[in-house]
């Protein structure tokens, strides 16, 4: 069943990885890194695993810091020489490990020309804030929400509420789109927006973390359904069908 809103949306987040970019998955460079740091690769991986939410709300610190924790973790010792140097090769790392969907900009740059606002909301480490401003997208988008820049994460409504603020946007008025890491969908819901889910058949190895659990929202499969899912008004809540289906 499909229940068509009362109000038109003004606004649409998104969640970034997974969601604007293709599925993450650690690329080859990150093991040379955890050597360079005195870890066996899959302890570090181990560890980057476990510490993801400390990071990123800065709880181990900067950049540096947090990376010396996750070594030790991993039960390496590096020098601050070490750290240093493995830094840069890590931020250069996750470089490679961000590929935008081919349909972002397309999608983008259609929201922001039928008049909606558009804005990315992100859980991620202190590496990520610079990173953004390079990417294509970053020009088509109103606002940022950053975990590691307001010490929350998703699905902390903290993260939603100021994506709201800062596009002056209620968040009823808001639509949330995400893969589902981090509980962002029912975080996105329990701030008092709607919230789509993301289900691109890459999501199956998608490097996620406290992913989402019996989400029977709505659904789409490509990010390009979304421009015209909006235009047409889709309801608040589809149960038990994605989205193309139940408004076939």
């Amino acid at each position: 069943m499909v229940v068509v809103r009362g109000e038109p949306y003004r606004a649409v987040l998104f969640d970034l990885f997974g969601t604007l970019t293709r599925a993450v998955r650690r690329g080859p460079a990150h093991d040379a890194i955890a050597r360079r740091l005195g870890c066996a690769p899959a302890a570090y991986a181990r560890a980057l695993n476990e510490t993801f939410f400390d990071r990123c709300v800065g709880a181990l610190g900067d950049p540096a810091e947090a990376l010396a924790a996750v070594a030790a973790r991993a039960g390496g010792h590096p020098g601050a020489d070490d750290i240093r140097s493995a830094l840069h090769d890590r931020v250069e790392a996750l470089r490679k490990d961000i590929t935008l969907r081919p349909e972002a900009v397309p999608v983008l740059r259609e929201l922001r020309a039928r008049g909606l606002r558009t804005a990315l909301v992100s859980d991620c480490g202190p590496e990520v804030p610079s990173m953004v401003p390079g990417l294509p997208i970053a020009p088509l988008l109103d606002a940022t929400v950053f975990s590691i820049e307001i010490a929350r994460h998703k699905p902390d409504p903290l993260m939603y509420l100021t994506a709201s603020a800062r596009l002056s946007v209620r968040p009823a008025g808001c639509l949330f789109v995400g893969d589902g890491g981090s509980r962002e969908l029912s975080g996105a819901v329990a701030a008092g927006m709607t919230a789509v889910r993301l289900t691109a058949p890459d999501l199956a190895d998608h490097l996620a973390f406290d992913r989402e659990q019996g989400w029977d929202g709505p659904t789409i499969d490509n990010l390009a359904e979304l421009p015209r899912l909006i235009a047409t008004g889709f309801g608040d809540h589809v149960r038990g069908a994605s989205l193309r289906r139940a408004s076939a």
